[in-house]
């Protein structure tokens, strides 16, 4: 009776854990006029996330077109709100071609940031090398 007990138990406690975890997801649309300051980019594009809170994982899908020169990388950049400029913190690739798809291990801190949509996918082109495109990472409600 213990032991049947025991793993009742077990079996509680797995199951509650797993229902702690949650995903989110996110979204942005990159055009010119969201980068800081805005560009004359021809181009545009769309960016989806999903961020699971149990194996704090990012799972990224970036798509592009439109550009009158090479794409020459794509970055996540933060913490910074919509206007404002920061570092790179998840590289999406040197010459990268649309679509971009990847995962990434996000800290704790990292994770705060983006839930409360301090990050920006950031598209770079020859003619515009601090920025082409950009669009501001939030919460689908």
């Amino acid at each position: 009776m213990f032991r049947r007990s025991l793993v009742l138990a077990g079996c509680v406690v797995m199951f509650a854990g797993a229902a702690s975890a949650a995903t989110v997801k996110f979204h942005a649309v990159l055009t010119p006029m969201a980068e800081s300051p805005p560009t004359k980019s021809t181009g545009l594009g769309e960016a989806t996330a999903t961020l699971d809170t149990a194996t704090h994982e990012l799972s990224y899908d970036v798509t592009f077109k439109g550009f009158s020169s090479d794409v020459t990388a794509a970055h996540i950049h933060g913490p910074a709100e919509a206007g404002k400029n920061a570092g790179v913190v998840l590289p999406l690739g040197n010459a990268p071609k649309s679509p971009i798809h990847g995962t990434a291990k996000l800290t704790a801190e990292q994770e705060q940031q983006l839930t409360a949509g301090m990050y920006y996918v950031n598209v770079h082109s020859k003619n515009n090398p601090s920025g082409a495109i950009r669009g501001q990472l939030t919460e689908v409600k």
